[in-house]
C-alpha cells in the first residue's frame, strides 16, 4: 500500500479498520514532501509537529474515538489563520508573523481529528492565478514543474497532486480552488458564498470569497465539505446520470479555448451524452459584461475595507498601508497600491457594481429553472498550464491574452453570482490536465457533489502521473 496515494475517506476508512496508523502515513508523507520541495508547495512545514500530532490521533484511536478526519492530514493555504503557525497570505510585510488563533475552518478540522500538515504556497495577497509569488517563490506544476499550477490556491493543487498530502483547504474568489483544481488534475469545490465561516482568513471580498476543499475525489471534497459545513450537511446521496438535464453555454464559455482542451472537454460530454445524460443548450446573455461590470469594483472596494478589519480583528499587527507597501510581485502591486490613493474604488461605484451582481444572480437563477438543467458544464479553463513567468500574457490560439483574466474566464461568474461551483479532472491534453467544470444553483453544493460524483464515475482517470515522478 502507498501510503502518499490515498484520498481522505479511503485513508480514514484504513485507519479505522486499524490497517495503517497515522504516523506511519504522516512519515510518507514527510518524507515524500522533503523529496520534492522544489515543487514550492508548501510555505510552512513542521515534520516533527506533524508527527507529534499523528501520534496522538493513533493514541485517540486506540481509545476508540471514532470522527469524521481523525488522523488525516490537510494542509492551509496561507491566507487562512492556524495557531501555531505562520500565516501570512503570501505577502511581504506578515512573514513571520502568527496568529493569535485558528480560524473557524481550521477549528472544524480540529474538532473533527484532522492534523494540520502546514502552509501552502499562494499566489501573494491572493491576487492571482500563476502562484508565481516573488516573495515566497514560485509554486510549480508536478505534472511539468516548468508550468504553473494555477492560483490563488496553487500551493494546495501542488501538495495535494504530487501526493504530499490528502487534501488541502484553498479560497476561491474568482476562480481560485477550481483552477489550480484543473491544471493540477485534482477535485476543487467552491461552495456557495455564506456557507462556510471565512472568520480568521485573510479576505479580498466577503462578497465573493469562500473557502473550498482541493482533494483526490468528489467523495473526499464532499467529507470535508461536510466538516467545513459545520458537520450537518448530511451525505450527498447518489445520483444516477440517465436522464439528467445538464446545460451547455457555448456562448460564451465553450468560444475560444485551446485546441486540446475542446478535444478533451467535447469527449467527455460524449462520455455523459453515452451515460444517459440529456445535454441541452443554455444562453445566459450578456454574462460575461455583467461580471465584468460587477467583479473588479466590489473585490477592490471590499479588499480596502474588508483586510483593514481582518488585520485589526485578527490582531495581525500591521496596518492595510503597511500591507500593500511590503507587496512583493509587482502583478499584484499593480492591482493594490493605487487603492491607497486615486486610485480607490468610489463607494458610488462600488453600490452601482452591487446592483449588477444582483442581476448576475438572477439571469442564473432564471437560467437554472428555465431549462431545467442541474449543472452547466464548461472546461475550467480555456487552455492548460502555461510556462512559469508567464505572469503578464499568455498565449491562447497563438495570440497573446493577458494572463489573469484568460484563466478565471469561466470561472469567475459563477463566482461573482455566489453560486457552488467544482472542477473535475476530464483527461488530459499533450500531457497536462484538463478540468471539466460545473457550476450549480445557488445553494444546491450537496447535490453538485453528488452529481459530480456520477460524472467523475465516466471520466477518465488522470491521476497516475505525479506518482511516478
Amino acid at each position: 500500500m502507498n501510503l502518499t496515494q490515498l484520498g481522505v475517506a479511503e485513508l480514514r476508512r484504513q485507519l479505522q479498520r486499524r490497517a495503517v496508523t497515522s504516523a506511519a502515513v504522516a512519515d510518507a508523507l514527510i518524507a515524500r514532501t522533503q523529496a520534492h520541495a522544489g515543487l514550492g508547495g508548501y510555505v510552512a512545514f513542521d515534520p516533527e509537529a506533524l508527527r507529534a500530532q499523528a501520534r496522538a490521533a493513533d493514541a485517540r484511536i486506540a481509545a476508540g474515538e471514532d470522527l469524521p478526519l481523525l488522523g488525516v492530514p490537510v494542509a492551509l493555504k496561507d491566507n487562512i489563520d492556524a495557531a501555531g503557525l505562520p500565516s501570512a497570505a503570501g505577502t511581504g510585510a506578515l512573514q513571520g508573523l502568527h496568529p493569535a488563533r485558528d480560524a473557524e475552518v481550521v477549528r472544524r478540522l480540529r474538532a473533527a481529528g484532522a492534523l494540520i500538515a502546514g502552509k501552502a504556497n499562494m499566489h501573494e495577497l491572493a491576487f492571482g492565478i500563476t502562484n508565481n509569488n516573488q516573495v515566497t517563490g514560485a509554486a510549480r506544476n508536478p505534472w511539468d514543474p516548468t508550468r504553473i499550477p494555477g492560483g490563488s490556491s496553487g500551493g494546495c493543487g501542488v501538495v495535494v497532486a504530487a501526493g504530499l498530502v490528502p487534501a488541502a483547504i484553498g479560497t476561491d474568489t474568482g476562480g481560485s480552488v477550481r483552477v489550480p483544481a484543473a491544471l493540477c488534475g485534482v477535485v476543487g469545490l467552491r461552495p456557495t458564498v455564506g456557507r462556510v465561516s471565512g472568520q480568521g482568513i485573510a479576505p479580498i471580498s466577503t462578497t465573493r470569497d469562500t473557502a473550498g476543499p482541493i482533494a483526490r475525489s468528489v467523495e473526499d471534497c464532499a467529507l470535508l465539505d461536510s466538516v467545513l459545513a459545520g458537520g450537518d450537511a448530511g451525505p450527498p446521496g447518489a445520483v444516477s446520470l440517465a436522464g439528467v438535464r445538464l446545460g451547455l453555454a457555448r456562448a460564451p464559455f465553450w468560444e475560444d479555448l485551446e485546441g486540446g482542451v475542446r478535444e478533451v472537454a467535447e469527449a467527455a460530454i460524449e462520455r455523459l451524452r453515452a451515460a444517459g445524460a440529456q445535454i441541452v443548450d443554455v444562453s445566459l446573455p450578456g454574462v460575461f459584461e455583467l461580471d465584468a461590470a460587477a467583479g473588479f469594483p466590489i473585490a477592490l472596494y471590499e479588499f480596502v475595507r474588508d483586510m483593514s478589519a481582518y488585520l485589526r480583528d485578527a490582531e495581525r499587527g500591521i496596518d492595510f498601508r503597511r500591507l500593500v507597501e511590503g507587496i512583493g510581485s509587482p502583478d499584484v502591486a499593480a492591482i493594490a497600491r493605487p487603492l491607497l490613493g486615486e486610485g480607490a474604488v468610489p463607494e458610488a461605484a462600488y453600490q452601482e457594481a452591487l446592483q449588477v451582481r444582483r442581476k448576475l444572480q438572477a439571469l442564473y437563477a432564471e437560467t437554472f429553472a428555465a431549462s431545467g438543467v442541474q449543472a452547466l458544464l464548461m472546461p475550467t479553463t480555456p487552455l492548460t498550464a502555461a510556462p512559469v513567468g508567464h505572469d503578464e500574457t499568455v498565449l491562447l490560439n497563438g495570440r497573446p491574452c493577458p494572463t489573469f483574466p484568460t484563466f478565471i474566464r469561466n470561472t469567475d461568474p459563477g463566482s461573482n453570482a455566489g453560486i457552488p461551483g467544482i472542477s473535475l479532472p476530464a483527461g488530459l491534453a499533450a500531457g497536462l490536465p484538463v478540468g471539466l467544470g460545473l457550476d450549480g444553483p445557488a445553494g444546491s453544493d450537496r447535490r453538485l457533489l453528488a452529481l459530480a460524483a456520477a460524472i467523475e464515475s465516466v471520466l477518465p482517470a488522470v491521476h497516475s502521473a505525479p506518482w511516478q515522478r
